[in-house]
């Protein structure tokens, strides 16, 4: 990042307490934190979520290490900070109770409670890939267009992701 560009974020003065740009240094994904540095100070503990409710409703952007930070005060107390504005995301987490949906450099991942978009879409593929149709002469005994059901198959696996 210029000088220029971090000059210029130091000129945005919206509160009495400064929002600020920094370097993230590292993440935390579990406790939905990361470091960051503004040049002349670290900071821990630094919130990727504004929710000051511990809800299980959660909307994390997971910032890109070495990537650029806006980073903000909850109600002005430099100890409780939160990331307001990132300049490149690694990837994203929305949980809603029991849905959740993720996206990363991977694909993405939609489950709700126990079941995923990936399984339901490779089970169902599989059962097509399996189907039997009785004619006057008996069962069928192949499926003519299989080879196209695997190519879809293997095209859901590049874009779903299991967990």
């Amino acid at each position: 990042m210029s000088n220029d560009l971090q000059n210029a974020f130091n000129q945005l003065k919206k509160r009495d307490v400064d929002t600020f740009p920094a370097k993230v240094i590292s993440v935390d994904k579990t406790a939905g934190t990361c470091v960051v540095d503004d040049g002349e100070l670290q900071y821990t503990d630094v919130a990727l979520s504004a929710t000051v409710e511990d809800n299980g409703k959660r909307f994390y952007l997971f910032p890109a290490v070495e990537s650029y930070v806006l980073v903000s005060p909850i109600n002005e107390d430099l100890h409780r900070l939160y990331v307001e504005f990132f300049s490149e995301i690694e990837d994203f987490d929305l949980k809603i109770e029991n849905t959740r949906l993720k996206i990363d450099k991977d694909g993405f991942l939609l489950r709700k409670q126990n079941e995923t978009l990936a399984k339901l879409m490779s089970d169902l593929l599989k059962e097509i890939q399996n189907m039997k149709f009785t004619t006057n002469t008996g069962s069928t005994i192949l499926l003519v267009n299989k080879p196209k059901f695997l190519a879809i198959e293997n095209r859901f696996k590049d874009l779903l992701k299991e967990d």
